[in-house]
């Protein structure tokens, strides 16, 4: 009955369904069969892996509808169906085609069928079942990186967590130990240690130092199966960096510093550098120089790059005052660890000692800058001041003075090169300029190179040297019909002197003026008021008032000033119409019109004397060559001497050789052209040309070219008419004499050439008389 109950509970937790295979019941040590409708399992299981040749068998199906005589054919549809799992149509039995990887799939769901093998109709309902893969321990575990990076900070405690690093299997983690874990350390004891659970690595050494050891190399490794024999495994490397603490005070490798420095050294300027060695690193590292108690002279401050204390200087050096000084330097960190103070001091301390050099120093002025007064009236050679300056150096070398002369570009001072006296060269006027900047020089005599240049401003005071004067240009009027004690002007004056006490004109009028009076204002202003009405711009049209204006300085100056008063005509409220004076009549008779009449005929004959001048110029010359018969061969003939060898457009012997060229528009160098468009010559007539009409025709152009040269000239032209077999019957370039010539031979060449022959011999008749 134990047997029986179990295989019962067995049976119900497989889900057993009905249909096909039977199933076995145990009573009483008998195995007894029950034929129901038939029963199957719903589910297969199968290793994965499996390494046979041979198909892997799965299980079997098998319906009570097979009576064993081969007439039920079983079908399998579903998951892999006909490619990873096969079925005998005939038995039932199921196997698998490959290796199966339970990771990369755990179970296949199929439905199988039984048909009849003659008719295909279906003998028992389509049932499902799964076919479930059991995993075996085929993927060793692995961890998420090859190399981990940490860091924990020196001088931690034993237990300290570092890192976790975490390591996955891919086996069932459901099914047995092959993805249970088991974490341990293969390198890095006795320094770390590792929790077998979770992989978290701790420290495991206490008073780990980072100035000893800084980098640490740990191999973790975790292995399936919970460790035991025959277990996959996988390691990672873990690389673990203590980080700094300030667990270390600056100290100086060496406490006492000499430092040399020149007395010529600018204030601010860097004489020397002193440096405390800290193992710690970043802002542990971090130091603060400072003397102690402080220092007139001297002063220290921390370079951050460098961590190094520079020396500064707080005053000038004197080598001839102190030689030698000595100071204390403290150093200290500037982030501390409260961990870590107790018992240490972080702070060092060292002596600097400096030592002053001397240098050869330019001379230095008693004054910087020199400010002197003189008076502008104060004559040329007149003592201005005294400037000095001395040698600092001990030995006290001599100097010598100079003025810049780029300062003083009008050189009006001087000074003595020996004692410093400055003196004035020209008479100074303060109305020119008030202030004079002239720059002195002092130069050690004996090292020139060793300089010093000092300011000196001049102040130019006043002397009241000028006489006042109108503040403006005044436009004043009067009216014809004003009344006497009118005002017609407020005058003002300006002086150039500027006087202590303020400017005080005085106004007057230099003589007695029967027409205007003056009237001072006692404001440096004054009125000029009519004594009379009645003026007439007939009688008057401009009056001249001399106006004396004085000051009150000393000595007193005054100057006389003209003021110009115009008569105008004006309506009844005073408003100025006309200031032009009225045209009247002259004695002789003669009216304005008769003058614009007069202008009028002098402005015609001058036109018309223009005129003809052009006229003549535009006459045309009489020919030399007056009868048509009288034509010449290539003779040209005037008495001008012409422009030399850079005369070269004054004739062309290749425009007369080749007529067919157009003319350049080209004007000669020795006239003036008096058209705007040069004259154009027209081309001659190439077809059957008579050559005594060419010529005259050229004749006539030539005549008629207004860009001729104002003299006679004789231009004769070589044109043999177009189409002509014979060559050129020039005698220019002939070697022989005209005498020579014969002629007879044109003939010969057809009618068309004996009146040219003719011709011919008649020029040359011609020449031999001339």
């Amino acid at each position: 009955f134990n047997v029986f109950y179990f295989l019962q509970s067995l049976f119900s937790s497989l889900q057993l369904h009905s249909n096909f295979v039977s199933i076995f019941y145990i009573l009483d040590g008998r195995i007894l069969q029950r034929s129901k409708r038939g029963w199957m399992w719903n589910q297969f299981f199968l290793l994965e892996e499996y390494t046979g040749n041979d198909h892997q068998y799965v299980g079997k199906l098998h319906s009570n509808m097979d009576k064993g005589e081969g007439n039920v054919k079983y079908v399998l549809t579903g998951d892999g169906a006909g490619t990873l799992f096969l079925i005998d149509e005939k038995s039932g039995d199921i196997h698998a085609t490959k290796r199966l990887d339970r990771e990369e799939k755990a179970m296949y769901t199929l439905h199988a069928k039984v048909l009849d093998r003659n008719t295909n109709a279906e003998l028992e309902p389509d049932t499902e079942f799964n076919i479930k893969i059991h995993d075996i321990n085929d993927n060793a575990p692995k961890f998420a990186k090859d190399i981990y990076l940490a860091s924990v900070p020196e001088m931690s405690e034993v237990g300290t967590s570092v890192v976790t690093v975490t390591a996955t299997d891919a086996d069932d983690q459901t099914y047995g130990n092959s993805a249970k874990l088991v974490y341990s350390i293969l390198q890095g004891q006795p320094y770390f240690s590792v929790d077998s659970e979770n992989g978290t690595i701790k420290t495991a050494l206490p008073g780990m130092d980072r100035e000893v050891k800084e980098n640490y190399q740990v191999v973790i490794q975790a292995k399936d199966m919970a460790g035991q024999m025959g277990g996959l495994s996988g390691t990672t490397t873990v690389s673990i960096t203590l980080s700094d603490v300030n667990d270390s005070p600056p100290r100086f490798a060496n406490h006492s510093f000499r430092v040399t420095a020149v007395e010529s050294t600018e204030i601010e300027g860097a004489i020397g550098r002193i440096k405390a060695d800290d193992p710690d690193n970043g802002r542990n590292a971090e130091m603060e120089y400072s003397i102690v108690g402080g220092h007139d002279i001297f002063n220290i401050i921390t370079d951050q790059t460098t961590q190094e204390g520079v020396i500064i200087i707080k005053k000038a050096l004197d080598y001839e005052s102190k030689r030698d000084y000595e100071f204390r330097v403290e150093v200290k960190n500037t982030y501390l660890d409260a961990r870590f103070i107790h018992g240490l001091q972080f702070k060092d301390y060292a002596t600097v000692k400096v030592t002053v050099e001397d240098v050869d120093e330019p001379p230095v002025f008693t004054r910087n800058p020199y400010i002197i007064e003189v008076h502008e009236d104060t004559a040329a050679g007149s003592f201005v001041g005294v400037v000095s300056a001395r040698d600092p150096d001990a030995d006290n070398k001599p100097v010598k003075y100079s003025i810049d002369r780029h300062t003083d570009l009008e050189r009006l001072f001087n000074i003595d090169p020996v004692n410093g006296t400055i003196t004035t060269l020209k008479a100074l006027d303060r109305e020119m300029s008030k202030w004079h900047n002239v720059s002195v020089v002092a130069t050690q005599i004996n090292n020139p190179r060793q300089t010093t240049r000092v300011p000196v401003f001049i102040k130019v005071l006043d002397v009241n040297d000028n006489a006042p004067e109108f503040a403006m240009s005044y436009d004043t009027f009067v009216c014809e019909n004003v009344k006497a004690g009118q005002l017609i002007q407020t005058i003002s004056a300006v002086d150039t002197d500027e006087p202590l006490v303020g400017h005080k004109f005085v106004f007057s009028i230099s003589a007695t003026n029967p027409n205007f009076t003056i009237e001072d204002r006692e404001d440096n202003t004054a009125n000029i008021l009519t004594l009379r009405g009645g003026f007439s711009r007939r009688e008057m049209s401009m009056y001249f008032l001399p106006v004396v204006i004085s000051d009150n300085d000393y000595p007193i100056q005054s100057s006389t000033s003209t003021l110009i008063v115009r008569v105008c005509a004006c309506d009844s409220r005073g408003n100025m119409q006309s200031c032009s004076p009225e045209v009247l009549p002259f004695s002789d008779g003669l009216t304005t019109g008769a003058l614009v009449a007069i202008l009028l005929c002098v402005i015609i004959l001058l036109m018309i004397v223009v005129l003809f001048a052009a006229l003549r110029r535009q006459r045309k010359k009489e020919p030399l060559i007056i009868s048509k018969e009288d034509v010449r061969d290539n003779v040209v003939s005037y008495n001008d001497e012409g422009g030399g060898e850079e005369d070269t457009q004054a004739f062309d012997i290749g425009t007369l050789r080749n007529p067919e060229v157009m003319d350049a528009n080209k004007l000669r160098r020795d006239i003036i052209p008096e058209m705007l468009f040069p004259f154009r010559r027209t081309s001659p007539i190439k077809d059957n040309t008579d050559v005594r009409d060419f010529i005259n025709g050229r004749l006539q152009e030539n005549d008629s070219d207004p860009t001729a040269p104002p003299y006679d000239s004789l231009a004769t032209y070589a044109y043999e008419g177009s189409g002509s077999l014979a060559e050129s019957l020039s005698s220019l370039e002939s070697a022989a004499t005209e005498g020579d010539q014969d002629y007879d031979y044109l003939s010969n060449w057809g009618p068309q050439f004996k009146k040219l022959a003719d011709y011919r011999q008649q020029v040359d008749a011609t020449t031999s008389k001339l």
